[in-house]
């Protein structure tokens, strides 16, 4: 089985390939290719995935190329981790919004915005030739912003991309640790959009367990999502938040603590990761130990700025193993397998939620099986959260409608619409900040 990866010059690709070693199950993966539009990021992964593979006689093969519809041909499953404009384009997204008083996570609010705005238009590009060229495969979409970006592809593709995302698996995790149960037994009542969704129950044999959390304040301080929210919040929203949703309801704390940090965090990124990269141009650099201490490092340092914000400390050493990797292999076994099993996923909403449309991508438990991902029913949202969903969808609806025009004015329609942006000569004034400094939205007239 071939399995190409998009962005295969990024740093977490590692992730994914180790998690392949050790399969020898029958439809395993046995090639890997590589695509990335730069060859010298390319070829210092390749280095790390060798040095993975070291010793394992079955390890897959692992091929690079820059020529995007060679990657694509004779694809079973695409994996898309592109990142248009790079970590400098993010870097610049979150400068031109705190530059404005506003937001600039690369997910959430203006800096979302403008990221959609870049990827949309050649997450399309990509999704029109996997159907020219790969019209069998699979596409799993770890592009951020996930949900938008997933729903712009599925235009082209239909119910064959979906997208995936760790932070409701590690959610779900933490939540069940608490509780002492195994996460692998619990059943997790999640439903939202990519990066704005809610833990409204968590089964274990048939029993919900959250409402013993919620009625424990120090059970709910114990962990992540507690001690950035607050287990007095937590208790009044009667679920618990994912944790991107610190933006929405501290947004004032968080925004003054980004602008008093050293460096955004895709600077942080930018400047750590240049470093990687730069290491391995040397012939005689220990490629996976030089890739792993920079790993640990990107872990620890994950939404730093909020957790300094809500006095929450440091994280926990279990929540540095990360799990994207996890997830979007289970999806691709369970697909080629016909391994059943249920993940929380991005996918066509299908009914399930009532307050949006069919075609909206959503973020809620799957049953997955060789026909794909299929939505669970789910219990309606309260109105608080329906209210927050349907404004953020409408944003992305306004996101893809100016990704597809080329309208200047829909793009400053997207960005005073959104919850975190206070005024619409702000929108106004982000649209030129972001213009000014991305090349890829000269497109925007």
């Amino acid at each position: 089985m071939r399995l190409t990866i998009l962005g295969g010059g990024g740093f977490r690709v590692p992730l994914v390939y180790g998690a392949l070693l050790g399969d020898r199950a029958e439809g395993r993966v046995t090639q890997v290719v590589l695509h990335d539009l730069d060859a010298g990021r390319l070829s210092a992964v390749a280095r790390v995935l060798a040095e993975q593979a070291a010793g394992d006689p079955g390890a897959p093969e692992v091929t690079v190329t820059t020529d995007l519809d060679e990657a694509l041909r004779g694809a079973d499953f695409v994996f898309s981790a592109i990142r248009v404009g790079g970590l400098e384009g993010r870097a610049a997204d979150e400068r031109v919004a705190l530059d404005q008083g506003v937001l600039g996570q690369e997910t959430v609010g203006a800096g979302g915005i403008a990221y959609g705005l870049r990827t949309v238009p050649v997450a399309v590009d990509i999704a029109r030739r996997v159907a020219r060229l790969a019209p069998d495969a699979w596409v799993i979409n770890f592009t951020n912003p996930a949900g938008l970006v997933t729903e712009a592809m599925s235009r082209h593709l239909g119910d064959r991309v979906i997208g995936i995302c760790d932070s409701p698996v590690g959610l779900g995790r933490r939540i069940a640790r608490v509780l002492g149960a195994d996460p692998r037994e619990a059943w997790i009542d999640y439903v939202g959009l990519n990066h704005l969704g809610w833990v409204r129950g968590l089964r274990v044999a048939g029993r919900d367990e959250l409402p013993r959390l919620l009625a424990d304040p120090g059970l709910l301080g114990s962990f992540e999502e507690g001690k950035l929210f607050g287990p007095e919040w937590i208790r009044s929203l009667g679920a618990v938040p994912n944790e991107y949703l610190h933006y929405y309801y501290f947004n004032r704390e968080t925004v003054r603590a980004y602008q008093q940090a050293d460096k955004t965090r895709g600077a942080f990124l930018r400047d750590q990761q240049a470093r990687f990269y730069d290491e391995m141009k040397s012939p005689d650099a220990a490629a996976l130990t030089a890739w792993d201490r920079t790993r640990a490092e990107r872990e620890a340092t994950y939404m730093a700025e909020n957790r300094d914000a809500a006095g929450a400390g440091e994280r926990d050493a279990d929540d540095l193993s990360g799990g994207y990797e996890k997830v979007a292999l289970a999806l691709m076994r369970a697909i080629a397998r016909d391994e059943r099993t249920t993940l929380i996923l991005n996918v066509r909403n299908r009914g399930t939620l009532s307050v949006l449309d069919s075609e909206a991508v959503i973020e809620v438990p799957c049953l997955v099986d060789a026909n794909g991902a299929h939505p669970v029913t789910v219990d309606p949202l309260p109105g608080h959260a329906a209210g927050l969903v349907c404004a953020v969808k409408a944003v992305e609806r306004e996101v893809l409608s100016a990704a597809e025009s080329g309208s200047r004015t829909t793009a400053v329609k997207a960005f005073a619409l959104h919850p975190l942006v206070d005024s619409v000569n702000v929108a106004r004034a982000l649209v030129e900040g972001y213009t000014a400094v991305h090349p890829g939205l000269a497109y925007l007239e």
